[in-house]
């Protein structure tokens, strides 16, 4: 794509770093597309970006919401009730029951473990536990996390 063609304004080095900084890794949201995709489906950059935009700007929004009610709290730390909590005030439900199931995991394998190690992190991401669908999804489309 041709700098002509580039939707998105100039940027000099600076604010192009900091703009990487905000955003998931491109390599994750490539291989998290991957597993839910047909062994032959490919994604052109544009797609992986655009996603990985959305989803860096979903995080911050949930994110900041979770930090405004920590801060009404006089806390310094986000929890996980925390997200949770603003995950439904924002009105996206549907995911927080497989979130919350999720954290149960996450929890129980660092009690097993003492702490999550590469292994239990692959147990924890391949468990089928975490397939869901939301409501705005067909019941046949299935997403893992």
């Amino acid at each position: 794509m041709s700098a002509e063609e580039d939707p998105r304004p100039a940027v000099d080095d600076d604010e192009e770093s900091r703009e990487q900084d905000r955003f998931l890794p491109i390599a994750n949201i490539s291989r998290i597309m991957k597993r839910v995709l047909p062994v032959n489906a490919k994604v052109s950059r544009e797609a992986k970006e655009a996603v990985q935009e959305c989803v860096s700007e979903f995080i911050s929004f949930i994110t900041s919401e979770a930090s405004e009610k920590a801060q009404r709290e006089k806390r310094k730390t986000i929890t996980g009730q925390d997200l949770l909590w603003s995950i439904t005030t924002l009105g996206f439900d549907n995911y927080v029951e497989p979130l919350k199931q999720h954290l149960h995991a996450l929890r129980e394998l660092e009690g097993e473990k003492g702490g999550l190690n590469k292994r239990a992190v692959n147990k924890l991401q391949n468990s089928e536990m975490f397939e869901f669908s939301g409501s705005s999804v067909e019941s046949s489309n299935w997403f893992r996390y």
